[in-house]
This record gives C-alpha cells, structure tokens and sequence, in this order.
C-alpha cells in the first residue's frame, strides 16, 4: 500500500471532519424511525449535491431512500458506500454518560447509525476530491438507505436495482473495538400474522364467538414445538401487536408479528413454510381466518474475503484511536451501569480476551475474529452483498463490552468518542475505495471470489413482487 496516497486521503478527511461531525449530530439530536428519516434523508442528500453529486431520490419507491453519483472519465470501477440513518425506538439520551432520555420513550440512534451514515457519506465526498485531484476514472456512489433496523431499506432498493451495476459496495457499523467483520449473518423473514374471527360477550354467550386471539396463542405453541425440529442456529422470535381490546370482548381481530432467521436463505424460506402451515391449523383450529403479510425479507451476509483482508491492512496501518483520558472516564461511568457478568458475557461472544473486563473503552486494533461465523442477527447489507462484492469494518463508537441497542449506545453518539470511531471508519473506507481504483488486480480477486461464492447465480430478492413499502411507524430491532 502506497503511504503517500493514503496520507493525502486521511489530511482532506480531516480537512473536513468539522462538515461531518455537524452532520451526524444533526441526525443524533433528531433521531426518526425506520422509512420515516425524512431529515436525515434531506439533509444528507442537499449536502451531497453541493458537494457535487447527481441526487435520485424515492429508490425502490421509499421516499427516504436516495442516491448520490459522481463519476469522471470511462472504464473505471463503480464503488458505492452503503450509509443508514435509522434510529431505534424508547433509546432517547441526553448526551451525557448516566442515564437519562432526552424524551420520555422517544427515539434514539442506540445503534449509531448517525454515525454509520456519516461516516459512508464522508468516504464518498473525499474519495471524489481525490479522483479530482488524481484524474482517474471512475464511479463513485453514496447510497443513502432507510430501515435497516427492520432489514428493509436495502432489499426494497434491491429489488429496483439500484445495486446492480456496483462493481464493489463498502460499509462499516459502529462498535466497541475496530476490526474487519468477515462472516455471515441470519437471513431474515419479516412476516406478521393477522387472524380475523367473530367477537361475542365473553360472558354472556361466550360459544357465539370465535377468538382470533386464541388463533394467536395456538400458532405460537405450535411455533414453539417447532424449535425443537428445526437448524440448530436458526432462530423464530414473535411479539404479539394486537391481542384484543377487553377481556370481556371475544376478539375478532389479532395479529402476532414473527422473524423468522436461519443462517441459510433457503433455510429460512423452508421454516416461512412450516410456520404458515402453522397458522393455518391455528385457524382452523378456531374456526377463524388467517392473513399472512410478508413485510420484508433479508440473505445472509457474503463477506468478500479479498476486500476484508485488504481493508484489515488499512485499518492496521491507520492504527489505534488515540482515545483520551476524559474519554475513558467517560466511558468508565457507562459502563458502571451494567453488570460485570453481562459485560464479561458480552466479551466472550465476541471472542475478546477476558482482561478486557476492567476496560472501559479500547481503541486498539483487533484481528478478524470472525471468519466463518454467522452473526445472531440480520442485516439488508446482506442483500447487497449477493449483487456485488461487499465488505465491512467496525470502529470504537461506544463503551467497551456493553450491549448493543441500549441508552448507553446512544450516550456516546454525539460526543468525542462516536466523532473519532466515525472519522476513523471513513478513513479506512475512503483508503480502501482508493486502493480498489489503483489496483485493478484487487477488483479482478474480489470480482472472482464473488462469482465463486455465488455460483455465478443472479439475485433473486425475497420480497414478493406485489409486496409495496409499509407505512413508517412500526419498528423493531435486528
């Protein structure tokens, strides 16, 4: 890897970190649920097309999906960065390291998807200055994507074919330590269960009424059965979104709301089966109807090893955030919050030695831990990784060994150490864009692992034709 070159990427990044930073803290002091980011969206997008870019909104016909293009010459790869700015719901904090909402049940980004997002758009701004400044050719594309957070955003942008001619997608998430991910995830089915019967006075004629609540409890015990004769690392977990109104009612209206994850794509449409035929002995069971509405649908991660390696050599050379004293005190009060058990448990499921206990915040330089592991949980980058060669990275964002989607996320979001993890993703991504325009030896390797891996097999995208985006509102956690 050339020095040079890098230095020159990482001095215009922090020519700029100023921009970026304002931007993430804009998007952090007004957190929005998955398909309702209409100022994230608008905000990111109107900086883009100042900085020069070609903005395409409404993709895949989400309005807070868009796409911001530039290119320069012929024949140079097209690379896109993969941003997200989705918050979570009830994870609302002040910026300030003990616990405290800045509104009661409100939203917050307790996944750092501020950052997640800021970070991929600041990699695609220098990586422009840089081709400008260099004269190569090629393509450069930020995708701004809604609702990962219910795995949606990037599949219904799938679907349209945004992705399709991608040489090479690059993302990274906020985490506790900086490393490369290199393995897999669950693929995903997002499906709710809409039973319909007939109400009646729960008392006084009780036998007129047919309960589609009972419809609801019957299929989830019939689900539960089914763990016992299904792939050991798939997982079914449901919450029931409407169960009736009053006791004394029969319902006639229930709905329970199922992912349904395996670490196969074709895994998890085989259990989609099994848990339709489910609901529907549950209906006919009660005499009720079921209505099945497929929401969403996610692959499994393809991590493209010849990228992963390369953006671990960046990050090695990039090295250690230089975190500070106040910030360690900082992230020594969150972490206090949470049971040391907890958070040795944490440690060890992402294979990090058990010393790290009596740390609070670790900028070092990790390996890859992960190669051929499945993730326990889903993401739509999965999707994009089916289409063209992916990879990502993770940097400290938070506390070390705290969990994921909590306040203590959110608390550190908008402050020192989310700036300096986010600042250090975008280096790494705009260095490892800049190494893939350089060396067409690199993307020629990706390009065949991909083909390998895939079969040469096109995409075939989950959600069903007919299926259209859901109305903003409902959210739940990957």
């Amino acid at each position: 890897m050339e020095t040079r070159v890098h230095a020159e990427v990482v001095e215009w990044l922090e020519e700029r970190q100023g921009r970026f930073i304002a931007i993430s803290d804009e998007i952090w002091a007004n957190p929005e649920l998955g398909l309702a980011e209409k100022k994230a969206c608008a905000l990111q997008a109107n900086e883009l097309a100042r900085d020069g870019f070609t903005i395409t909104g409404n993709i895949g016909g989400l309005e807070t999906a868009f796409m911001a293009e530039w290119s320069q010459g012929e024949g140079g790869p097209v690379i896109g960065f993969l941003g997200e700015y989705d918050a979570l719901p009830g994870l609302s904090q002040k910026n300030q390291c003990t616990r405290e909402p800045l509104v009661p049940d409100g939203p917050g980004h307790g996944c750092g998807h501020n950052l997640l997002g800021t970070a991929a758009l600041a990699a695609a701004s220098v990586v422009k200055a840089w081709l400008q400044h260099s004269g190569m050719p090629a393509t450069i594309r930020y995708y701004g994507c809604p609702a990962e957070e219910t795995c949606e955003g990037k599949v219904f942008m799938a679907r349209a074919g945004a992705f399709d001619d991608l040489d090479l997608a690059i993302t990274w998430h906020p985490g506790s330590v900086n490393t490369v991910w290199a393995g897999s995830s669950l693929a995903v089915n997002n499906i709710t269960y809409r039973f319909r019967g007939r109400t009646a006075h729960a008392a006084a004629n009780p036998e007129t009424g047919r309960s589609a609540l009972d419809a609801v409890e019957l299929m989830n015990i019939g689900v539960n059965y089914l763990r016992e004769h299904m792939p050991e690392k798939a997982r079914i977990h449901y919450v029931i979104t409407n169960g009736g109104g009053a006791p004394n009612v029969v319902p006639d209206d229930c709905e329970v709301w199922y992912f349904i994850r395996s670490p196969e794509r074709q895994q998890v449409e085989e259990l989609t089966e099994r848990v339709r035929r489910i609901a529907e002995g549950a209906a006919l069971m009660t005499e009720t109807s079921v209505e099945v509405n497929f929401l969403s649908g996610a692959y499994n991660m393809l991590s493209n090893q010849v990228i992963c390696e390369h953006m671990m050599r960046v990050l090695e050379e990039l090295g250690p955030i230089p975190f500070t004293e106040e910030e360690h005190a900082y992230a020594r009060q969150i972490v206090e919050s949470f049971p040391r058990e907890l958070r040795a448990s944490i440690l060890t499921q992402e294979k990090l030695p058990e010393e790290l206990i009596d740390q609070a915040l670790n900028g070092d330089v990790w390996p890859i831990r992960d190669r051929g592991d499945v993730m326990p949980g889903s993401t739509d980058v999965a999707d994009v990784s089916w289409i063209a060669p992916t990879a990502q990275l993770t940097t400290a964002t938070w506390a070390l060994a705290i969990p994921g989607h909590s306040w203590a996320v959110t608390a550190t979001g908008a402050m020192s150490i989310g700036h300096k993890g986010m600042l250090h993703a975008a280096k790494a991504m705009a260095i490892t864009a800049v190494d893939v325009i350089r060396d067409p030896e690199l993307l020629r390797r990706a390009k065949a692992e991909f083909m390998e891996a895939t079969g040469g097999k096109p995409y075939r995208c989950p959600i069903p034709p007919d299926v259209r985006p859901r109305t903003p509102g409902v959210q739940t956690a990957t």
